[in-house]
């Protein structure tokens, strides 16, 4: 795009634009509102892990299973963590050179207790077909357990989906399957050295960002959450296509159902909404209630602000002809697709003090045992302050209010970091956290304080 589109497509905008927010921060007006902390509890139910990052239940929750980022995923029953472990595939990993990498994600088939099917996303070393100067290869493949539901085995890996990254960063790893039996996939926009561009990044509409994977939907399959058929196979591909995908018979990928993203790390279905928190980069973090088609802004806008890519401010700060103060943050594409703002937005900093840094999405909870989260979306950050826990209050329109959960009794949270959430059958709550500098994990079910 020359100098002259640009201005065409700012010029579109305008009226709806706000000037001067070109790589400014958030105001309160675009965030969540906070308000003040409620009590919780958390009953530790299994220790043992380093990082764990997915948990699931079968048989009644009788079968807990737990996956660490390192490559095991355990079992866990009656009789404790089992020593054997139900699929390792530490092996199979590329070496970890940052937190984004390893075994990222882990889900059971709906149908898991009659097809023993289940799937893993992980990191592997670089694959066929990987260009020169990328780093390793996003793996999504499919197990089947033993007849005990206690181990896999490890020659029925089926890959579904092998997608080249070019840095170790922006990985994602969420994996869930959804109400209509789809598997939904969270993809990264990918790292590189270049910052949030560059590398194995795509051109796209909005000039002023030098290009990046959540706008693109024709080039590759990054910065997206994808939905996928994985109980059929067509097209030469090991899985289907969903008839009703958006781009079904349009310009772009088959595979996408939403995008705008930049690291989806975590999401989860409460009924037919689909809530996925994206990780932020320099102001905000949010978590937004994903549509069908929908786009979510990234790279153009950081939560509802503009995000505009400093190295291009630098080159644009040299033009004579360039004035900061035009209003150059669209809320629309330039077909006129709207970039649809988060229902949960939080600072980096609030008040002049470190307030998060990296959101974990969470569940909306639907049961009553634990009064202080009835009707509350939970969900956490990973930066270590405080609990790192919170609740957001679902409303119809804005942003919606949080508060921070205090846990009052339970492990000490000071020095452990959340890393994931989990539900069993019966809608209860699981925290997973860390203690990074002594490598220990665990699984905390969330409950209401004794009085």
């Amino acid at each position: 795009m020359n100098r002259r589109q640009f201005l065409a497509v700012a010029a579109t905008t305008a009226t709806t634009a706000t000037a001067g927010c070109v790589g400014s921060g958030p105001t309160d007006g675009d965030l969540s509102p906070l308000g003040s902390e409620r009590s919780i509890a958390l009953e530790s139910v299994a220790e043992g892990f380093r990082e764990p990052v997915a948990f699931q239940t079968a048989r009644g929750d009788r079968l807990r299973y737990v996956a660490d980022k390192y490559g095991r995923i355990a079992v866990h029953d009656e009789s404790g963590v089992r020593e054997t472990p139900f699929l390792d595939v530490s092996d199979q990993l590329a070496e970890l050179s940052t937190w984004e990498q390893g075994l990222l994600g882990f889900e059971l088939h709906p149908e898991f207790e009659t097809s023993r099917k289940c799937y893993v996303r992980y990191s592997a070393p670089r694959r066929e077909g990987t260009p020169a100067g990328f780093s390793h290869t996003f793996v999504l493949s499919e197990f089947r357990a033993r007849p005990d539901l206690r181990t896999v085995d490890p020659d029925s890996e089926r890959t579904l989906l092998e997608i080249p990254e070019q840095g170790p960063n922006h990985n994602s790893g969420a994996i869930v399957f959804g109400p209509d039996g789809y598997l939904y996939v969270g993809v990264g926009d990918g790292h590189s050295r270049g910052g949030d561009r560059g590398t194995g990044h795509a051109e796209d509409w909005y000039w002023l960002n030098a290009g990046g994977n959540g706008q693109d939907v024709t080039e590759n399959l990054r910065g997206s959450v994808l939905r996928l058929d994985v109980d059929d196979r067509a097209n030469g591909k090991p899985y289907a296509i969903p008839d009703d995908n958006p781009l079904v018979g349009e310009d772009g990928l088959d595979e996408q159902y939403a995008w705008g993203f930049r690291n989806p790390y975590r999401m989860s279905f409460s009924g037919e909404d689909l809530y996925v928190g994206d990780v932020g980069k320099a102001h905000v973090e949010e978590v937004n209630r994903v549509e069908k088609g929908g786009n979510y802004g990234w790279n153009v806008r950081e939560g509802t602000r503009c995000h505009a890519n400093r190295y291009a401010l630098a080159a644009l700060a040299k033009l004579p002809w360039f004035d900061q103060t035009y209003p150059v943050c669209p809320d629309e594409t330039p077909d006129g697709d709207p970039l649809i703002d988060p229902v949960v937005a939080y600072p980096h900093d609030r008040d002049g003090e470190p307030f998060g840094r990296a959101v974990v999405a969470g569940y909306r909870y639907e049961n009553e045992t634990v009064p202080a989260i009835r009707d509350e979306y939970v969900f956490g950050d990973l930066s270590g302050i405080g609990s790192g826990l919170y609740a957001a209050t679902p409303t119809e329109e804005g942003r919606w209010p949080m508060r921070s959960l205090d846990v009052v009794s339970g492990p000490e949270m000071a020095n452990r970091f959340v890393l994931s959430f989990g539900r069993d059958a019966a809608g209860e709550l699981y925290v997973l956290t860390t203690q990074f500098a002594e490598g220990t994990g665990a699984v905390h079910r969330i409950v209401t304080p004794e009085s």
